[in-house]
């Protein structure tokens, strides 16, 4: 069986991509991490550890200044960011650890290509383009639901707006999309599919910020979800119900599906 490694905080529901589509076609995907709050004390690499407390200083030779969503000083291998020039988790390797694969949906991509036991990449190279663009549309949504997601206490209008207008293009393409055919490239499960599962459930944690989010004068973004778009809602839950989704994501819709009494 061929196997892929990542290193990234956990739980991370855009780590359950790469893990849900293993399950699916046959692909060991080995995830190492921490709480993100516990990061800083890792050595980063493809063999990753907890560094000593006495390690963890900033003349260590590995020290860097943390970046996007990290802050104070972390530790990365000069062979780390070799392989992940951006530093970045999560950080999936190849095998042998010389090959660095960054962002949630190459990792997915990767772990379709090397899966033999289910196709989930199209039957030919215009069917894996044409999942390609649904993951391509999913990584304008998620971006802006990223930023959302790590500050809402101070979300601005314009970045309110902006989450909005993404989650509105988003949705609707996947709400056609899933008007002509059972799936959302075409009449077979897709990586398109297990991206859209992981990215919507993370988004819809917003919920859990509800009063936060009125006290600043604004609605969920995803308020209206089941309503406005019927098809992608059912989509979604019933795709977390098959046996390869729901052991990757466990519990974690079941407040919402309590909420909405489904």
């Amino acid at each position: 069986m061929y196997k892929l490694k990542i290193f990234s905080y956990i739980p991370n529901p855009r780590v359950w991509k790469a893990i849900i589509a293993g399950k699916i076609c046959g692909v060991e995907v080995e995830v190492i991490g921490d709480k993100p709050s516990n990061l800083g004390s890792w050595l980063w690499d493809f063999n990753p550890k907890i560094l000593d407390e006495k390690e963890k200083n900033p003349d260590h030779k590995y020290a860097r200044k943390g970046k996007r969503g990290f802050s104070g000083v972390l530790y990365k291998t000069d062979s780390f960011l070799k392989a992940h020039p951006f530093g970045t988790v999560p950080a999936a390797f190849s095998p042998d650890g010389d090959i660095g694969i960054f962002e949630s949906n190459s990792i997915l991509r990767a772990v379709a290509r090397v899966g033999k036991e289910f196709n989930l990449y199209g039957e030919n190279e215009y069917q894996a383009s044409r999942i390609d663009s649904f993951l391509d549309a999913n990584l304008v949504f998620a971006r802006e639901a990223q930023v959302y997601m790590l500050d809402y206490e101070n979300v601005s209008k314009e970045g309110y707006e902006r989450v909005s207008a993404a989650y509105e293009f988003y949705l609707s393409g996947i709400e056609q999309a899933l008007n002509e055919s059972p799936f959302i490239s075409g009449e077979n499960l897709s990586i398109a599919d297990i991206s859209f599962v992981c990215d919507v459930a993370q988004f819809l944690r917003e919920g859990h910020y509800e009063d936060v989010l009125k006290d600043r004068g604004f609605d969920l973004v995803a308020n209206n979800f089941k309503d406005e778009y019927p098809k992608t809602f059912t989509h979604l839950f019933s795709l977390a119900k098959r046996e390869e989704f729901s052991l990757v994501i466990g519990t974690y819709l079941d407040w919402y599906k309590d909420k909405l009494n489904i």
